[in-house]
C-alpha cells in the first residue's frame, strides 16, 4: 500500500540551518555564484546573514539591521558596495575565474 504525502505536510526547508561553518558558507556561495543570478546571490547572502545573526552581521558590516534586511530581501537590488560590506562581514571574498570554453 502506498501512502500519499501532501506537500503542505512536508517540513519547511531552511538553508540557514545548514550553514554552520565558514566552509559551508563558502561552498554555498560558490554554487550560487556559478548560477550567475543576482537575485539568487542576494537571497543566499540573506540566508547566510540569518544563519550568522542579523544583529551581528549589521554590526560587522556597518549597516543598520533595517538596512541589511532591506538590502537582502528577495526583491531587492543591492548596490555592489553593500554586497562587498556583507561579504567582508562574513569573512568571504568574491573571486573571478576565467571561463574555460571547450
Amino acid at each position: 500500500m502506498t501512502q500519499t504525502i501532501k506537500v503542505t505536510d512536508l517540513p519547511d526547508f531552511d538553508m540557514a540551518e545548514y550553514l554552520k561553518t565558514d566552509e559551508d558558507i563558502a561552498n554555498y556561495l560558490t554554487l550560487v555564484l556559478e548560477e550567475n543570478d543576482a537575485a539568487e546571490l542576494t537571497h543566499a547572502l540573506g540566508m547566510i546573514a540569518r544563519a550568522r545573526g542579523m544583529t551581528e552581521m549589521a554590526r560587522a558590516s556597518g549597516l543598520t539591521r533595517e538596512a541589511l534586511y532591506k538590502a537582502l530581501r528577495p526583491t531587492s537590488h543591492p548596490r555592489f558596495d553593500t554586497i562587498a560590506k556583507v561579504c567582508a562581514a562574513l569573512g568571504v571574498k568574491l573571486v573571478a575565474q576565467p571561463i574555460h570554453h571547450t
